[in-house]
């Protein structure tokens, strides 16, 4: 019998399997999920401590911190490297965006047991054809249902468990193929064993996410349904939950902001030769001591913050602590 990808990744099984059909339940369940775009630990923790419920470690945020197009540049083994360290960075479920798959069906089958055993709770297949394209650029080819559908029949039985999550992510809209294109494959995908399905869309509204979704429903088919809303960001995660949207993915937000908050530091420094401009916009050393668990590591001491200036030894006006710092002065870390 095959070892759980809880066991073999090393995490308490009772544990993981708690984590994983909280996860798939709360999918399952009332109310919506708000997920966000991570490109490498660090941000997947940032994620955590702001409230979101899950992680999309995205295709678009993994590729751009390599300073790489997002066009199926990266390895399997890059990608997987990048939600493992997401992994071990925060208690999330994460959600794995890995393209088309990484490759045929054989390659499709080694992707879901990686993932699974580095305890990844799900992976996001697209059914488009490689190499692919960013799905906010064109030129795009669409698989052959049928083709895709056993990719997905391939990546559930791959499964070492039944909580790891196969998504069926549908790119009929993006490449113009309408509606109609995207309820038939939602309804083949289904039915092939997909856990879930994402639903992608770049119009300036939401009003395609509302069609699927009525539309959807009147099939009788209950899994969940997600999306992207990148280009409707007026459109709230209460909005698109009231539409029957379970899973709002914020796919890029992370990487863009950061992009654009550190290019700004950069220039700003570049600019009055010292970093005195942007310290009070920047996280201080104790802040990132503490996301990144400073304290925890044995054998440190905490730093008492800038020394004053030598005082000349005659002098008795200013009282002195036992440490050498002026009693007036607080010592900060900063």
């Amino acid at each position: 019998m095959r070892a759980s990808s809880a066991a073999r990744c090393g995490r308490q099984h009772g544990e993981s399997e708690t984590v994983d059909r909280a996860f798939r339940r709360r999918l399952h369940g009332p109310g919506h999920l708000r997920i966000m775009g991570a490109h490498d630990g660090l941000t997947a923790k940032l994620a955590e401590n702001a409230g979101f419920d899950a992680i999309w470690a995205g295709g678009l945020g993994i590729s751009s911190s390599y300073r790489l197009p997002d066009a199926g540049l990266l390895t399997m083994t890059e990608f997987l490297n990048a939600a493992v360290q997401m992994r071990s960075a925060c208690g999330l479920p994460i959600i794995a965006d890995v393209d088309a798959g990484f490759g045929d069906l054989n390659v499709v089958r080694r992707m879901v047991q990686l993932y699974e055993t580095a305890a990844v709770d799900a992976v996001c297949i697209e059914d488009k054809q490689y190499p692919k394209r960013n799905s906010f650029r064109d030129g795009h080819k669409l698989e052959e249902p049928a083709r895709f559908a056993e990719k997905i029949a391939v990546a559930r039985s791959a499964r070492y468990g039944t909580e790891f999550m196969i998504i069926a992510r549908l790119e009929s809209l993006i490449a113009g193929a309408g509606m109609a294109d995207a309820l038939s494959r939602a309804e083949l995908y289904h039915d092939a064993g997909a856990d879930a399905v994402l639903i992608h869309s770049r119009a300036s509204h939401a009003g395609e996410i509302r069609e699927f979704c009525e539309r959807w429903h009147r099939t009788g088919r209950d899994v969940p349904v997600l999306c992207v809303p990148t280009t409707y960001a007026s459109v709230t995660a209460h909005e698109l939950g009231q539409m029957g949207v379970s899973g709002i993915i914020y796919a890029n937000q992370a990487i863009r902001a950061s992009t654009k908050a550190v290019s700004e530091a950069l220039a700003s420094i570049a600019k009055h030769d010292s970093s005195s401009e942007v310290e009070c916009s920047m996280t201080t050393l104790s802040e990132l001591f503490e996301l990144v668990g400073m304290d925890d590591v044995l054998g440190d001491t905490p730093w008492r913050g800038v020394q004053p200036a030598p005082q000349d030894p005659n002098r008795t006006d200013e009282p002195r602590s036992a440490d050498g710092i002026e009693a007036n002065e607080t010592a900060t870390v900063a």
